[in-house]
Order: C-alpha cells, then sequence, then structure tokens
C-alpha cells in the first residue's frame, strides 16, 4: 500500500502533520521538504522543530531559527499557487514564558518568572519541552495566519514523549502532592481539624528537610501565582491531545531501510494505534535504487573477477563491483521493508531514493518532495 503524501498535503481538512522517528534518518530534513511541497501546492505552512539540529534554517537559507516563525523566501509560484512557508525552532524556556505573559498581569508575571522554582521546571523539568511544543503547536493551530503546521519531533524514540509527557506535567502541577506543598498548615478547629493540621506540619518538616525549606516555599510561592493565574494545565494538555487525535492531524513515520531504525519505526506505529492517534504512512528515507541490467549479482561479480584475472579494465571491474554492492544493499533493504510490511500490513509505505550528496538548500528539498510524490518508485 503506497503512501499518497499529495493528497495528504492538498487536504484542506489536514490542518496539522506531526513528522516523528528515530534519529538520523532524515526526519528533520523530510518535515522540511513536506513544508515545502504544501507551500508551492497553495498551503500556508509553518514547520516547527522540536529537533535542535540546525539542517533545517540552512536547508530553508534562513539565517537562524528561534521561537518566532521566519518566512522563507523563493517559494516556486509555477503552479501560480499563492502558498506560503515559515519556520521556527521551539524555545520551551521562552514559551513557557510567553503563556505566563499572556495570562497575568505585569506585576504578576515578573513575580512568576523571577521565582526559581519556575525558573528551573521552564528550563529542564523533564516533560517541559514536550508540553511546551504542545503549547506552541495550540497556539499557532489558533491564528489564521497558517492553514497547515507540520511538527517535526525530537530524534529517538523520545520522540512521543509528547504524547505523555504534557499529562504529566499537568499533573504534576494539579496534583494531590502539590497542593499538600502549597496547603496552609493551618488546623480546623479541635478534634480531626487538630490532628489534621499536626500531621500536615509533620509531612512538611520531613520535606523541608529533605529539600530544603526555601525550595518549598518557592513552589508554594509558584503554584499559587500560576493556579490564580491560569491554572488548569492538565486541562490544557487535554485539548492539545484531543487536537492531536482529531481527523485534522495526520502522523507520519519516518525511517530508513536498516534494522534498528524500522524497529523504532514499528514502535511509532503500534504505539500510536495503541493511542488511536491518526497514523498517515510510513515515509522509507534513502532507498538504495540500482539500474536495471538484466544480470544478476553474481554475473556481474563474475564478470569483474574475469577482467581482474586477465588485467584488463580495471576501472571497469571496479564500477561493476560498486554495482554489485549496491544490488546487495538493495535486497538486503527490500527484505527489511518487506518484513515491515507483513508485520503491518495497514500501514501505507512511500520510499524515498537516495541521494548523492546532502540537502543543504531549497532545490535539495524541493527535490525530495518530488519523490515524495512519486507514485512510480518500486524496489
Amino acid at each position: 500500500m503506497t503512501l499518497d503524501i499529495d493528497a495528504i498535503l492538498t487536504n484542506p481538512d489536514k490542518n496539522i502533520i506531526v513528522c516523528t522517528g528515530s534519529g538520523g534518518v532524515g526526519k528533520t530534513t523530510t518535515a522540511a521538504a513536506l513544508g515545502l511541497r504544501a507551500a508551492e501546492l497553495g498551503r500556508n505552512v509553518c514547520v516547527l522543530t522540536i529537533d535542535p539540529a540546525r539542517r533545517l534554517a540552512q536547508a530553508m537559507g534562513l539565517t537562524e531559527l528561534d521561537n518566532t516563525p521566519r518566512a522563507v523566501v523563493g517559494i516556486s509560484n509555477e503552479s501560480n499557487s499563492n502558498g506560503s512557508l515559515s519556520a521556527m525552532m521551539l524555545d520551551m524556556k521562552r514559551t513557557f514564558d510567553e503563556v505566563v505573559e499572556s495570562h497575568s498581569d505585569p506585576e504578576r508575571a515578573e513575580k512568576i518568572l523571577s521565582n526559581p522554582f519556575y525558573q528551573a521546571l521552564s528550563s529542564s523539568f523533564a516533560g517541559t519541552q514536550e508540553y511546551m511544543a504542545m503549547e506552541k503547536l495550540g497556539q499557532l493551530r489558533a491564528q489564521s495566519q497558517w492553514d497547515l503546521i507540520i511538527v517535526d519531533t525530537p530524534p529517538s524514540r523520545n520522540a512521543l514523549d509528547f504524547l505523555d509527557a504534557p499529562a504529566r506535567l499537568g499533573s504534576f502541577l494539579d496534583g494531590r502532592l502539590i497542593r499538600i506543598i502549597t496547603a496552609p498548615a493551618r488546623g480546623a478547629g479541635r478534634g480531626i481539624g487538630r490532628i489534621a493540621a499536626l500531621g500536615f506540619g509533620i509531612f512538611t518538616n520531613v520535606l523541608s528537610k529533605l529539600l530544603g525549606a526555601q525550595v518549598l516555599a518557592d513552589v508554594g510561592n509558584f503554584v499559587a501565582d500560576i493556579d490564580t493565574t491560569f491554572g488548569g494545565f492538565r486541562e490544557r494538555a487535554d485539548a492539545t491531545y484531543a487536537l492531536l487525535k482529531d481527523a485534522g492531524t495526520e502522523f507520519i513515520v519516518v525511517a530508513a531501510p536498516e534494522r534498528d531504525a524500522l524497529r523504532e519505526a514499528a514502535y511509532f506505529v503500534e504505539r500510536l494505534n495503541q493511542d488511536s492517534m491518526p497514523l498517515g504512512g510510513l515515509i522509507l528515507n534513502r532507498v538504495q535504487e540500482v539500474p536495471e541490467t538484466g544480470l544478476t549479482q553474481d554475473q556481474i561479480l563474475a564478470a569483474a573477477q574475469k577482467l581482474t584475472a586477465e588485467g584488463q579494465g580495471p576501472l571497469t571491474a571496479a564500477l561493476l563491483e560498486l554495482h554489485a554492492q549496491r544490488m546487495e544493499i538493495k535486497e538486503r533493504q527490500k527484505h527489511l521493508a518487506m518484513r515491515f510490511t507483513a508485520a503491518h500490513p495497514n500501514v501505507a509505505v512511500q520510499p524515498i531514493p537516495a541521494l548523492a550528496q546532502d540537502v543543504n538548500d531549497l532545490a535539495g528539498l524541493r527535490q525530495i518532495g518530488e519523490a515524495l510524490a512519486n507514485q512510480g518508485i518500486t524496489w
């Protein structure tokens, strides 16, 4: 089953594409190529990368990427399209700051931003990056400037952490432990109230010894300020999670025709299916193409050996050996791909041939986009 990329890119009901996959398979470049092709087909596109690699900026001719979408120039108008392309790289702390600033008055925002616990949370707390990626996605989706947003997720298996991390962060900030830590240690009168107050005092004393009194104070002040400012982290995470499950979203898994990469791709596919996420299909990147000669690999190697033995045509013999090596690579890749499709027969697959050089400009991205749309690629 072949993945029809153009059908997804030109569908006005598709507003979000999430590219996911392991590291080193060309996921960032693929996301950029999808963005360029969609723009040249008439969509207004923003590519959001969470991957810290700078290749995306270089390929799009931008000097840098930051937390603000930057317009990409050089979009082809050959199809008389009115599409546009912008790109940005997530700055998780800046995004968190923007959320605080947009939901509070200047005085309270300054109080939150200067809180030591907030500074640690917004910079390094596990799950913050993924949570803020979803915040930024929600912000971009709420704007009318772009009708298609392409998200390039982090490399490796952690690429799907954003499915869990927002809920984890929201549960942490809305959770019972935080409420206990930030609750005032006051009695409720006599009897049970006094016992509860005494128990709470013992509990906070223990935490103070473990974490330090100042840390507890910073946490308490932060949660009190953030809760009265906009609260409901879990609700925001749930809203974004629902957006990802919506029919307007497509997940595209990117892999290379290698054992480890396809194993990771299988994990992504199974996880997305488990969470009932809309899976568009698999892009199989860097597939080895070999011109057909009508000869088998053994016949080509035999011809090369004969030339070498006769001391004739050393260059021709070397080229024949190289051709045989590429035939072997192609067969190995084909075998791995067939194993994947046999295990996941309902996943549409689109191969992209390996290019002779790295992609570092719009022309290279355009070439990949054309290969993605080429339904005639075969093994």
